[in-house]
């Protein structure tokens, strides 16, 4: 008579490769927010260097030396050619994205202008001579650490706490903050 072979683990044997999952995601968790944190503050920063650059081509090519005050300008399309800015950064006047609330709007000590854009939304009305946008984590910690700044000179600005919420010129430099190399 055969004896049944013993395949398989005991309960031990299980309890000790389940702790050993358990220690290893323990130390990787906090690598993997850290790293989805840095990379959310990456997007935010692309992102107000692409509204500083989408700023200057409506500038120079729609805005007869005009700046469009909301976002959702740069996205109207000129006549002839494709908007200024990608649709993912003008869902509306403040958009959502990686963890970050962004927002624009014209400089505090901005002009209107004498004559309108070239897009349908871009009325003298909407156009400014200088315009600011900020980025904001949604969730402090969670999303992001520091916000961002940046204006018509074309620097992005950081600083750990929201003190960029009342800063709104759009021609200096803010008074608070560091500039991003």
């Amino acid at each position: 008579m055969r004896r049944p072979l013993d395949a398989g683990f005991t309960l031990i044997e299980l309890l000790v490769v389940i702790a050993i999952i358990g220690i290893i995601a323990a130390i990787a968790v906090p690598g993997l927010l850290r790293a989805r944190v840095a990379g959310n503050e990456a997007s935010a920063i692309a992102s107000l260097r692409t509204v500083n650059s989408s700023q200057q081509a409506y500038m120079t090519s729609c805005g007869h030396g005009y700046y469009a005050s909301t976002l959702l300008i740069l996205l109207d399309p000129a006549p002839t050619g494709d908007g200024f800015i990608s649709p993912d950064l003008a869902t509306g006047t403040t958009v959502s994205k990686s963890g970050y609330r962004l927002e624009m709007k014209q400089g505090s000590e901005a002009v209107n202008a004498l004559i309108d854009g070239c897009n349908p939304s871009g009325t003298a009305a909407n156009l400014y001579t200088s315009y600011f946008a900020n980025n904001k984590p949604l969730a402090i910690g969670t999303t992001g650490t520091r916000y961002f700044y940046t204006n018509l000179l074309g620097t992005v600005f950081q600083d750990n706490a929201d003190v960029f919420g009342g800063e709104t010129v759009g021609t200096s430099k803010p008074a608070v903050g560091e500039p991003i190399q």
